[in-house]
């Protein structure tokens, strides 16, 4: 016959007054890492405590309880309670959710701090991305984000833009086909359409570092560092409704002009109207282009002249 299942008892949670609490030398986290306790204060204070505290009784030399609780698990979150609490903005009895583990409990403490700690699973960083495009879909603001999750608005921006890559390329960075390098080099052009082809041509290549898939993404476009987009200029360019696409995870030398054909019309353009003023200073001849072509100088040669008094 089979034997039946042992039901499983979880600790009961419990509100004990914070100045009944302490924190456990059997606590395993020694190093600073991750947000600060000032930082976690803040969090605290904005939204409340999220995840409770694991206590245990305090025993005296005859293992009577004391009355007061030792903290293995949660002395971070402890610690942020004790700074609300000396810059009085908690209450020093102030009830603090508890899940209480049996003094005569086989699971030692340094187990419980242990395992608080190991099985946690850090957040995806796909997830946070969706999480800070929900959060702003609902009308938080860039800098409101930041501030709530104490990070730069230029992260958050970083966020957003990776949020709005192709789905398809997003579950495959969730699948774990791409890197996340790779995945904020798709970032340089907003086209879905082209960044599910490039990814489509480089997929199953050795060359698919990001650097390619920037160059692909790009090779339609003119660096802004291109001699043709330093004469005519970003607010000119602009102005004349073209659009500069930029990457925010890397230097760009200001971006890339979307529109070549638009930036070669202004810049015949400005040169003509350069050209048309040195005519206006009594030159006879004057020819404008971009590059000089090939032979230009052949059948010429150079005059010597006199200096003028």
């Amino acid at each position: 016959m089979a034997k039946a299942a042992q039901k499983i008892t979880l600790s009961p949670s419990r509100d004990i007054p914070f100045d009944k609490l302490v924190l456990s030398q059997s606590n395993v986290r020694r190093i600073k890492a991750g947000v600060s306790v000032e930082e976690l204060a803040e969090d605290i204070a904005r939204r409340g405590l999220l995840q409770g505290l694991n206590v245990r009784p305090v025993l005296d030399a005859e293992g009577v309880e004391t009355g007061m609780f030792e903290i293995p698990a949660g002395g971070r979150r402890f610690q942020a309670l004790s700074l609300l609490v000396k810059q009085k903005r908690l209450a020093k009895t102030a009830p603090i959710p508890c899940i209480l583990r049996d003094a005569a409990s086989d699971i030692l403490a340094e187990d419980d701090s242990l395992a608080e700690n190991m099985q946690r699973v850090a957040l995806h960083p796909l997830d946070q991305f969706r999480a800070f495009q929900a959060l702003r879909e609902k009308g938080q603001g860039e800098e409101a984000i930041a501030a709530a999750f104490f990070v730069t608005p230029q992260i958050v921006k970083q966020r957003l833009k990776l949020a709005s890559v192709a789905p398809a390329l997003l579950e495959v960075y969730a699948d774990d086909g791409m890197t996340l390098e790779q995945l904020m080099a798709f970032t340089v052009n907003p086209d879905p359409a082209r960044q599910v082809q490039v990814w489509d041509a480089v997929k199953n290549t050795w060359n698919k570092e990001p650097y390619t898939i920037r160059r692909m993404l790009t090779e339609t476009s003119v660096r802004a560092s291109d001699r043709r987009a330093i004469f005519v200029g970003v607010e000119a360019y602009e102005a004349a409704g073209g659009v500069v696409m930029r990457d925010l995870f890397q230097g760009d030398d200001g971006g890339w002009f979307e529109a070549p054909a638009l930036l070669d019309r202004l810049v015949a353009e400005k040169l003509q109207a350069e050209a048309e003023a040195l005519a206006a200073e009594g030159w006879k001849w004057i020819e404008v282009a971009t590059d000089l072509p090939y032979g230009y100088s052949h059948g010429l040669r150079r005059l010597a002249g006199d200096p003028a008094p």
